[in-house]
């Protein structure tokens, strides 16, 4: 009963609240597990070992609470991207973080979402854009300071790797590998050819020779 007394003061959605926390560690939690349509406060509450009503007390709406966990998610997505990208060799990082199952499960979840709810589908799209942007510079910077012309833009290449990735994830979840083992080999004699030869792979994202 106090914390519930104290949660009427308190700012819904209040950052630095070990409840709030605890919710959206519930949320995310059940949403792997289970998928988003699993995240009631009933259900929320349970999973945290909380009151259901404390729900509503920190997110408004279950719109409120969705975001609430997009945003954080997406945000340590960013800082894993940042980090990566900052590597020595940021298209075999960018390559690897296509393909994780974790990330891809939460984003059908979310994309799942957003087929009905319009602010969850708005703030996809502006993770998204943040990702990308941080993808493709990161991209430009290291081919600038190597001395590479791109045949084709960070931004294509940023684009081309995380599909490719995140199909062979959404495929395999569901039992598909016609091609897989042929896509990995190839992507992975170009990222060998790319760092041993210290140059951009010929024809692919160099720029053709003048001569």
């Amino acid at each position: 009963m106090d914390e519930v007394k104290t949660t009427r003061r308190q700012k819904v959605g209040l950052e630095n609240s070990a409840t709030r926390t605890a919710l959206l560690d519930a949320a995310e939690l059940l949403m792997r597990e289970e998928g988003y349509a699993a995240v009631t406060s009933r259900r929320l509450g349970a999973k945290a070992g909380l009151k259901p009503q404390l729900v509503h007390y920190y997110f408004r709406t279950m719109d409120d609470l969705f975001l609430a966990v997009l945003r954080r998610i997406s945000e340590r997505g960013l800082q894993l991207a940042a980090k990566a990208m900052e590597s020595d060799q940021p298209l075999r990082a960018l390559w690897e973080q296509s393909r994780d199952p974790s990330g891809a499960a939460m984003n059908l979840e979310f994309m799942a979402l957003a087929n009905h709810r319009k602010v969850i589908r708005a703030e996809m799209a502006r993770n998204g854009e943040r990702l990308r942007r941080l993808q493709q510079d990161a991209l430009a910077r290291h081919f600038a300071l190597r001395g590479i012309e791109p045949r084709i833009p960070p931004g294509v290449v940023t684009l081309l790797a995380s599909s490719v990735g995140l199909v062979l994830v959404l495929e395999g979840a569901i039992g598909m590998s016609n091609a897989h083992a042929e896509t990995e080999a190839l992507v992975e004699a170009c990222l060998r050819r790319f760092e041993e030869a210290g140059d951009a792979i010929p024809g692919f994202i160099a720029a053709p020779d003048a001569s």
